[in-house]
This record gives structure tokens, C-alpha cells and sequence, in this order.
């Protein structure tokens, strides 16, 4: 390693030469031997002390263990104290030097120097433990060494900490978003069912299975990769320094300087993520677009947090603080718990925003991330303290829970209460009707998470005390989140048929229900909700829709038909004023019911020509079904009547419509477009 700064130069030995020299080098022998394991350990340990003095260098295994000789005299043993007196001296001598120049680090100088200092400190520590009249000495010796230890420590950890890639983590981040549900975001967070207003939500719906969860959940190439938040080169260096601050009892400023750096590193490693420190009420009142996105990059941030920090500082504090277990468990929490809490406020802020239907599903994702972390940070908090921690964390989940049924009762009281008095004019699906189902379909993705979260939920059960024999049995088929939707849906179902009370016209009330019925019937059938609901849900609703089909028909057509009954609708056949024959009178009767046929014809292709039938077999079928009870009726009238119309005058008065040209004219029916009842007119 090279230095900036010279490191500090070695202490001269009190005595050069004669006797004095001769206690030196025989004081460094004796500690060699006594605290040597090995002879290994006798060569590390005769280089680190020829830092002290290059005599020293001279010592030799040879001197220290040599062959059994019980001749040998014990006039040559020096007296263990006095050796480690001198040992001590040069040790100070060294830790002084060092004091002496601030600006310089320890560990930037060449590794021989920074193994002598730490040499030097053990010699210092050692020497405070046996006491003795140079107790104080080593005491402030070793409160020298441990306060330029504790600067080395934060500067060696910041030196060597390992950055996260703001670009590429962010871009990921960013690329994994939750994009299926941007469309139905964009919605009002109170949604407006006005007629009047219009609404797109069809692309709102997950195509399949790239849903809002999938996207929630779509790997995160962060997560699983090992981080070191220090270079591994700097880890022995930080773990000597840590073992000797702990050795001499300065336990607590270490854990305070290894705590405040990693801290500050976490902290600003939460900035990479886009996970921000914000109080709760900053969180209720930001406007949702923005919360979206912050409830967005939480979702990621909160496993790559557990997974990649969390477990980085984990490995950390193990590798640097082996010397206390207690130690390395009370670091690792002080340290995280900062970041931990800040992942849980917002959690909480969420938790209690106000309610809207449309923060349910990124809920969910909240909800089942912080779920799928929970047993990774019981294996990481261990101990009394990592129990609080994790009970912290439940707390979080069980409120994020409990937001979710709160929001999802709330959707249920506004599909209640939405009552917009203002008719679909053309009795098209209600915009009500798309955003429920649309809504729905994103929270079938999350039916398992739902099916736990509602499991205890008894009002779904008092919903449905009015359901026959028959449908109770099926609703105790299903699932609790299952019935949630049948309710769900069964308030939306009523809301409707109010809806459908608001038309004057009786032949359009059935149009109207028919084509939001049908819509509802087609997203369940399109999606998981089928498989929830069940075929009987379904085949129960299919029944329904063709009652309203055969109830238009009666509404829209019966009065047209009943012009080509035998008793003419009142016209009376054999009726009339005047001095007319019978045959007169009959005529007479025939061409009124002629006209009355085209005036009710022609008032129903005026006003039906507008209305609206969106799915193309609904509206094919409809068509034919007019045609099958209109056409063969209209066909047979004329056949029997046309002649007695034909002979007297201006019969294209009254005869105005070949079926032909009635066939044509019905193909125009429920296009929601404007057109003439004459325009294919072909009898003149």
C-alpha cells in the first residue's frame, strides 16, 4: 500500500549497545516464546518486532526452540516482566509516533507498517490487562490507539464501500413497473359514472397473463445477485480492527462508529432504490399519480432492500464483529434499523391513506412483497431484539391487510350508493359497468392473497341470505374471495336494473340491460373470474339475458304485429261510418292497418337505428329474431290483403314495404347511427 503521508518513523531502541542491548533483544525472545504457538507463529511474530528494532531481527527459532538440553544453566532466563516492560516500551514508543501525525492512516501505509502498529496495540492491550505500576501508561496508550482504530474503521468502510448502479438498478426498476394497470390509474380516484362522461377502460384489463401481480412480481435481476457493500480486500483490515477494539473493552464506540457509517451507506443506497424518508402526512395527501409510482418503486425496494442490502450487511457484520456475537447482533440491527423502518413508514402511510378503489391492487403488491420477505428477515434479526423487528414488520402486513378490506368495502357501499340519474341514451354499456369488471379482473390475480385476507369476513355470508336453495349451495362452494365477487357483482347488478328504470321508452329498458349483462357475463367468461364463479354463475346469468331478449320483443314489436291480427287491432273489420257496402268498409279497414303497420315500422327504425348493441352476435341475433316473428307475419298479410289494396287507388300509400325491403331495413337496427326509413325503399 502506498502512503501519502510518510508513516511515522521507528522508535531507537533506550539502550544501543552493551548490556542494555542485550536486555532488549533477551525481553523480545522471552515474548516470542511465551506467546508463540508454533514456530510459524514465532517467525510472524520476530518480523513484527524487528519493526521495533532492527536487532531483533536476529532472534531465530534456533533461540527459541531448541533441542532438549538439560545441562542448560537458568542463569540465561530473563525475568518475564522486565521483558514484557521493554516489549510494552517500544509498543508506546510506536503508538505515540503515530499520534503524533494525525493526517496519516494506518492502514494506507505499506502492510509491514500497519502489521507493526498492530502488534504494537496488542502489546498495549496486554500490558493494560496484566496492570501493574505501568498500568496508566498502557492505558493511554491503548486510548491512543483505539481512537485513531475507530477513525481507521469509519474511513476504511466508506474508502471501500461498494456503490449500487444508480442507472442500471433505477432503469430496471423503472422497466419492471406495474404498467397494466397505468390505464385504469389514470381513472379518478373517485370514479365518475355519468353517462355523460366518457370512459375507456377496456385497456385497463390484463390481455392474459401479463397481468398487474405479474408485472408486480417479474424478477428483479437485483435480487438475487450477492452484494458486498465493503470490497472484500478492505474486510481483514476491518475485521483487526474491530477484534482489538473489542479486546480492550471499547466495545460500544465500536458499534457506534461501525453503526453511524452504515447507516449513512444504507441511507443513501434507499435514495438509488427511489424508496424516500416521508412523514404520513405527506403520503396522505399526495395526488395519486404520484403515490402510484412511489407505491410502484417500493414494491421492488422493499425485496431488494431484505434481499440484497439487508443480506449484504448481514454477511458484513459477521465477517467483521466474529470477536462478540452480541456484538454482531446489535450491530447489524442498529445499524439496518433505520432502513428497515424507513421500508415500514411508508408501508404504514399507506396503509392509512384515504380510501379509493383504484389503490387496491398496488396494495396487494405491497402486501405480498413485504409477505414474501418476512421469513428471509427472521432468518437475518435473530435474537430478543430481531424478534421486535419482525413483530415491527407483521404489524406493517396486518394493517396493509386490513387496508385492503377497508377499500374493498368501500367499493362495495359506492356501487351501493352511485346513483347518477342520467340514462345511457342509446342504451349502451354504462360506464360503471366497465370499470367494476375491469377492476375485478385485476383483482382476480391476487384471488389467493384475497382468499386469506377474507377468510374471517362473515358480511359476505349476511349478503346473500335472500339466494334460493340452489344458489346457497353454490355460494358455500366458494371460495371467501369468491363470494366477495358475487357480491361485489350483485350490487352491481341492481345498480343497473335501477339504471335500466330510468327509460321512458319500455323496449329499450331490456336493450340496456342486455348489454351490460352481457358484458359482465363475457369478462367473467374471459378471465379467472369463470373458473371462481363457476359455471352455474354463469349459466344462470346466459338465462337471463335471453328473458330480456324475449321481453324487447314484446315491448318493441307486439304492438307492430297485432296490425296483422284478424281483428285488426280495433280497426274493426266490418265496422265503419258512412254509407260505404261491407266490402268498402273492409277495404278501408285493410289500408288503415297498412299504415298503421308503416307508422309503427317506421317510428321503431327512426329510434332504434340509434340505440347501440357493441358485441356483434348479440346485435346478429336480436336482428334475426325480429325478422323471424316480423317478417313471416308481414309476408302472409300482405299475400292475403295486398290484392284488395293493389286494385283501389294510390296503393303505394298504403303498401309501402316489400318484406325484401323490410329484411333491408332491419339490418340497420342498433348501429347507433342516424338513417332514413326510406332509404332502401323499393315499391313504388
Amino acid at each position: 500500500m502506498s502512503s501519502a503521508v510518510p508513516p511515522p518513523p521507528h522508535p531507537e531502541s533506550p539502550s544501543a549497545a552493551g548490556g542494555g542491548g542485550d536486555k532488549v533483544l533477551a525481553a523480545a525472545q522471552h515474548i516470542v516464546k511465551s506467546l508463540a504457538t508454533s514456530k510459524n507463529a514465532a517467525d510472524d511474530m520476530i518480523r513484527i518486532l524487528s519493526g521495533f528494532d532492527n536487532r531483533l531481527s536476529s532472534i531465530t527459532n534456533d533461540h527459541l526452540f531448541p533441542s532438549p538440553d538439560p545441562t542448560a544453566s537458568s542463569s540465561s532466563e530473563i525475568s518475564a516482566a522486565a521483558a514484557l516492560d521493554a516489549a510494552f516500551d517500544a509498543a508506546d514508543q510506536l503508538i505515540q509516533s503515530w499520534d503524533a501525525t494525525p493526517e496519516a492512516l494506518v492502514f494506507e501505509a505499506p502492510e509491514e507498517d500497519v502489521a507493526q502498529y498492530l502488534a504494537a496495540v496488542d502489546v498495549a492491550i496486554d500490558h493494560l490487562a496484566r496492570g501493574g505500576p505501568a498500568g496508566a501508561r498502557a492505558g493511554v496508550a491503548v486510548q491512543l490507539a483505539m481512537a485513531r482504530l475507530e477513525e481507521e474503521l469509519r474511513h476504511l468502510m466508506i474508502r471501500h464501500a461498494v456503490p449500487i448502479d444508480p442507472t442500471g438498478l433505477f432503469f430496471s426498476l423503472r422497466r419492471l413497473s406495474l404498467e397494466s394497470m397505468d390505464d385504469l390509474d389514470a381513472a379518478s380516484a373517485s370514479p365518475d359514472f355519468d353517462a355523460t362522461t366518457p370512459h375507456s377502460l377496456d385497456s385497463a384489463t390484463p390481455a392474459g397473463p401479463e397481468t398487474a401481480r405479474g408485472a408486480a412480481l417479474a424478477p428483479n435481476p437485483f435480487e438475487d445477485q450477492v452484494f458486498d457493500p465493503v470490497r472484500p480486500e478492505a474486510v481483514d483490515d476491518l475485521r483487526a480492527v474491530a477484534d482489538r477494539m473489542a479486546r480492550a473493552d471499547y466495545a460500544r464506540e465500536l458499534a457506534d462508529a461501525y453503526c453511524g457509517v452504515r447507516r449513512d451507506l444504507l441511507d443513501e443506497y434507499l435514495c438509488v432504490l427511489g424508496v424516500e424518508r416521508l412523514s404520513i402526512d405527506e403520503v396522505q395527501h399526495m395526488e395519486w399519480k404520484l403515490l402510484n409510482d412511489k407505491m410502484k418503486k417500493w414494491v421492488h425496494g422493499v425485496k431488494t432492500v431484505v434481499r440484497v442490502l439487508l443480506a449484504g450487511e448481514r454477511r458484513l457484520c459477521d465477517q467483521v464483529l466474529a470477536a462478540s456475537e452480541d456484538l454482531m447482533e446489535a450491530c447489524f440491527l442498529e445499524s439496518t434499523r433505520g432502513c428497515i423502518t424507513q421500508i415500514l413508514s411508508f408501508g404504514d402511510a399507506v396503509a392509512v391513506c384515504p380510501r379509493a378503489p383504484e389503490k387496491v391492487p398496488r396494495i396487494l403488491d405491497m402486501y405480498e412483497a413485504l409477505a414474501e420477505v418476512i421469513p428471509e428477515m427472521k432468518d437475518l434479526c435473530s435474537g430478543t431484539s430481531g424478534d421486535g423487528v419482525i413483530k415491527d414488520v407483521q404489524t406493517i402486513l396486518d394493517r396493509l391487510g386490513e387496508a385492503v378490506r377497508g377499500n374493498l368495502f368501500e367499493f362495495g357501499k359506492m356501487l351501493q350508493q352511485e346513483t347518477s340519474r342520467r340514462a345511457m341514451t342509446a342504451g349502451e354499456i354504462h360506464p360503471m359497468t366497465r370499470y367494476v369488471m375491469n377492476y375485478l379482473r385485476l383483482l382476480v390475480v391476487y384471488h389467493e392473497t384475497l382468499d386469506v385476507l377474507l377468510a374471517d369476513d362473515s358480511s359476505d355470508h349476511d349478503a346473500f341470505r335472500s339466494f334460493d336453495d340452489q344458489d346457497q349451495e353454490h355460494l358455500e362452494s366458494m371460495t371467501p374471495f369468491g363470494r366477495r365477487l358475487l357480491k361485489l357483482i350483485s350490487y352491481l347488478e341492481a345498480n343497473l336494473e335501477e339504471k335500466s328504470k330510468l327509460y321512458e321508452d319500455a323496449a329499450l329498458e331490456p336493450i340496456f340491460a342486455m348489454n351490460n349483462l352481457l358484458y359482465i357475463v363475457q369478462k367473467v367468461k374471459d378471465s379467472e373470474l369463470g373458473k371462481i364463479l363457476g359455471d352455474h354463475w354463469i349459466k344462470r346469468r346466459s338465462g337471463k339475458i335471453r328473458q330480456y331478449s324475449k321481453l324487447y320483443l314484446r315491448n318493441s314489436w307486439a304492438k307492430v304485429l297485432s296490425y296483422f291480427k284478424e281483428d285488426g287491432h280495433g280497426s274493426g273489420s266490418g265496422s265503419g261510418s258512412g254509407s260505404g257496402s261491407g266490402h268498402s268498409s273492409s277495404r278501408m279497414s285493410i289500408k288503415e292497418r297498412f299504415k298503421s303497420f308503416n307508422m309503427a315500422f317506421e317510428e321503431i327504425y327512426r329510434n332504434q337505428t340509434l340505440w347501440k348493441v357493441p358485441d356483434p352476435q348479440l346485435r346478429e341475433e336480436l336482428k334475426i329474431s325480429i325478422s323471424e316473428n316480423v317478417i313471416p307475419a308481414y309476408r302472409a298479410f300482405l299475400g292475403r290483403y295486398g290484392n284488395q289494396v293493389d286494385t283501389g287507388r294510390n296503393p303505394g300509400k298504403y303498401i309501402k314495404y316489400t318484406p325484401e325491403d323490410l329484411e333491408s331495413q332491419l339490418s340497420d337496427l342498433f348501429e347507433g347511427s342516424s338513417v332514413s326509413a326510406n332509404h332502401s325503399r323499393r315499391r313504388t
